[in-house]
C-alpha cells in the first residue's frame, strides 16, 4: 500500500457489532471514507457473519474471533489486500481474538484490543505479561518495516488523558503498573499520534462510562490510540477523536498519515 496522499485510518471499539449495527453503523462506516477501519470488541463468531450484512463495497475484511461467545474479538476492513495476516501471537494463549496484524508493502498495521485489568486489578498479572508480550511483538514487526498500531489499549497514560485522575489512581486503566507499561511501549520506539499533534489538549476522551451521564458531562478517558513507529511521526497529517459519533461507549479515533 503505497500512496502519495495520506491514508485515512479509523479505529473504534464498537462494544458489540450486532448492537451498533442497529444504531446506524453501516451509514457511519461509509461516512468514514477510510482506507482502513479497525474494530475492537466485535463479540462475534464466524457463524454470526452469515446472518449479518457486513460486506462493504471496495473493502476486504479480516476477523479474529474469541473462543468464548459474545466476548472480545477484532476485525479490520481494508481497501487494499495485505501481503500477509497474523492473528494473535504466541503469548496470547487464551485465544481471545485480540489482534489482527496486516502486512502491507511499506508498513505493518496492527489492530489490538488490550485485556482489561478488571476491578480491583484482579487480572493485573495477566495484563502485565500481555503488555510485555505485545511490546515484543510490535518491536519484532518493526524490525521488518514501520508499524502502525491502533485500538483500545485500556489505559489512560497521563493525568491529562482522563477527567478525574486523582479519584482513579490505582484503578484499572489508571494504575501505576499499566501506565508504566504504556510508557515502556512508547520508549520502545513508538509515538502517540494524538499527543504528538495535540500535546496540551484537555477534555479529549474516547470512552465514557454508561453511568452518571458521563458522556453528557464529558467525564471520559482517552484509552483508544493510534501509535506509529517513531520513524513515521513526521508523516502524521492528522490525529483526532470523533466524539460526535455515537453507538458505543467508545467513539472512533482517526489518523491520517502519508506512507
Amino acid at each position: 500500500m503505497t500512496q502519495t496522499y495520506p491514508l485515512r485510518l479509523i479505529s473504534w471499539n464498537v462494544n458489540g457489532l450486532r448492537a451498533v449495527l442497529k444504531k446506524g453503523f453501516s451509514e457511519i462506516f461509509c461516512g468514514f471514507d477510510a482506507d482502513i477501519v479497525a474494530l475492537q470488541e466485535t463479540k462475534l463468531q464466524e457463524a454470526d457473519l452469515l446472518k449479518l450484512d457486513l460486506c462493504f463495497d471496495g473493502y476486504n475484511s479480516y476477523w479474529n474471533y474469541a473462543e468464548r461467545k459474545g466476548y472480545s474479538g477484532t476485525c479490520v476492513f481494508s481497501k487494499q489486500e495485505p501481503i500477509s495476516i497474523r492473528y494473535g501471537f504466541e503469548q496470547d494463549r487464551d485465544n481471545e481474538g485480540r489482534i489482527c496484524a496486516l502486512e502491507f508493502d511499506t508498513f505493518w498495521f496492527v489492530n489490538v484490543y488490550t485485556p482489561n485489568a478488571q476491578e480491583g486489578l484482579a487480572r493485573i498479572d495477566y495484563r502485565m505479561a500481555w503488555d510485555d508480550a505485545y511490546r515484543s511483538f510490535l518491536s519484532d514487526l518493526a524490525v521488518q518495516k514501520p508499524v502502525v498500531t491502533c485500538g483500545d489499549f485500556n489505559v489512560a497514560h497521563e493525568e491529562i488523558d482522563l477527567k478525574n485522575p486523582k479519584s482513579n489512581v490505582g484503578n484499572a486503566g489508571f494504575s501505576d503498573e499499566e501506565r508504566g507499561k504504556f510508557t515502556e511501549l512508547l520508549d520502545a520506539g513508538f509515538t502517540d499520534t494524538f499527543r504528538y499533534l495535540h500535546p496540551e489538549e484537555t477534555g479529549a476522551y474516547s470512552w465514557w462510562s454508561y453511568r452518571f451521564k458521563a458522556r453528557e458531562h464529558n467525564a471520559g478517558w482517552r484509552i483508544d490510540y493510534f501509535l506509529v513507529s517513531d520513524a513515521l511521526k513526521d508523516s502524521i497529517q492528522k490525529a483526532d477523536i470523533l466524539n460526535d459519533i455515537y453507538g458505543s461507549d467508545h467513539c472512533p479515533v482517526r489518523l491520517e498519515i502519508t506512507l
